[in-house]
């Protein structure tokens, strides 16, 4: 009685043709390469190329990608010599974990004559990968009044498309920096048109993708940025968090939760695919109980002369201490003012800053090393070396 044709609506592809050529003095002569110019599909110039100027209809189904847009064209053809009545079309699509009513009227058709055909197109956003299946139902009433039923099933794979890797690097600022390794493991190039970091709520992001030449921001991948099949992508980005959330030494130290990215690309004739991935979270820098950065020290400083650095001093732990700096040289190191002196108590998640001065007797890159802080309620010393390196020079070449 019916008739139900389900077809996928893809965007055509690029005629591709086998070119068959040989040299002038083998038998048939110019015949092939002659046949290939007259050939309406070939590229005028580059018969060769296997790349035609024709667009050809999909001759299968083709592969579904997660991010991508699924359409589907649903016609429902009454193939009878009777009038149907209260005509029903409905288009589930059942994935692993749900099932989803894609039909655009829920509404039943009143009736359908002979040679008559009820069309619907469906579309819907991949949102998971595997098995998807496409549950088509009809139901409607005969003449006689009876009730018919009876549905179809359409099984699809949906691919991954990308291959997303993430590293994390603390810095001893609170920045965060993060390196996003983006793979095409499909079989056709991408045009990747957007990939952004939305950070979280405590972060301000900087994208370090961007280099500024002659007043205008070009990318560092070049203007066309296309990722062959089977390339890999380095995206970097800069975390910092912001002004209200960095003055409180507690709240950044446990932050795990970084942000999420948002990779938008385009295939073939122009097929969008987005992908957002679920919130990136990293490993939370173990300052101990108390920390110790650096806020200001030069680049390069004299041999034997006294330079000025300023350092802070963060309580990270649930409790007040009483601090006590302790300043010890090294060979080359020498710490100028007195040690031991008494810093007052620090209460929990407060910082302090200190203005320290020293001077190296050795020439070359310097490690800042020796400083001691001593908590008088617990007995317990906290050791800070190699703080920081400095370049010491002579002051005659500095001139």
């Amino acid at each position: 009685l019916f008739i139900f044709a389900v077809m996928r609506l893809t965007k055509p592809t690029l005629f591709t043709n086998i070119p068959v050529t040989c040299e002038e003095r083998d038998l048939p002569g110019n015949l092939f390469n002659q046949l290939m110019k007259d050939d309406p599909s070939t590229v005028k110039g580059a018969e060769t190329l296997m790349l035609g100027e024709m667009l050809t209809l999909p001759q299968n189904f083709g592969n579904i990608f997660l991010g991508e847009t699924f359409s589907s064209y649903i016609s429902v053809h009454n193939d009878s010599n009777q009038v149907v009545k209260d005509i029903l079309v409905k288009a589930d699509l059942q994935t692993s974990s749900q099932r989803l009513n894609l039909s655009a009227s829920s509404a039943a058709v009143a009736e359908l004559k002979p040679d008559c055909c009820i069309d619907d197109v469906i579309h819907h956003e991949v949102k998971e990968i595997g098995t998807h299946i496409l549950v088509c139902a009809v139901s409607y009433t005969t003449q006689t009044g009876e009730k018919m039923y009876f549905r179809k099933f359409f099984k699809f794979q949906v691919l991954k498309p990308l291959d997303v890797k993430t590293k994390f690097y603390n810095a001893e600022t609170d920045e965060v920096f993060l390196e996003a390794q983006i793979q095409n493991i499909t079989t056709s190039p991408m045009f990747m048109e957007k990939v952004s970091l939305e950070p979280s709520m405590m972060y301000n992001v900087a994208e370090l993708n961007i280099v500024d030449t002659a007043g205008e921001s070009e990318s560092t991948f070049g203007a066309r940025t296309y990722l062959q099949p089977m390339d890999t992508r380095q995206y970097l980005y800069c975390l910092k968090p912001k002004q209200e959330f960095a003055e409180k030494a507690g709240v950044i130290k446990g932050v795990t939760v970084i942000g999420k990215l948002d990779i938008v690309w385009k295939t073939n004739l122009g097929e969008r695919g987005r992908l957002q991935t679920s919130q990136l979270q990293r490993m939370a820098p173990g300052y101990g109980d108390v920390r110790l950065s650096l806020e200001t020290i030069p680049d390069t400083v004299n041999l034997e002369e006294p330079f000025d650095i300023t350092c802070k001093i963060t309580n990270c732990s649930e409790r007040t201490m009483d601090l006590v700096l302790e300043m010890c040289n090294t060979n080359s190191i020498h710490w100028c003012g007195v040690s031991g002196r008494q810093l007052g108590k620090l209460h929990p998640s407060s910082s302090l800053h200190l203005a320290l001065t020293l001077l190296s007797s050795v020439q070359g890159l310097q490690s800042v090393s020796g400083l001691r802080l001593t908590d008088t309620f617990l007995k317990r010393t906290y050791e800070y070396d190699d703080i920081a390196q400095v370049c010491v020079v002579s002051s005659e070449i500095k001139q």
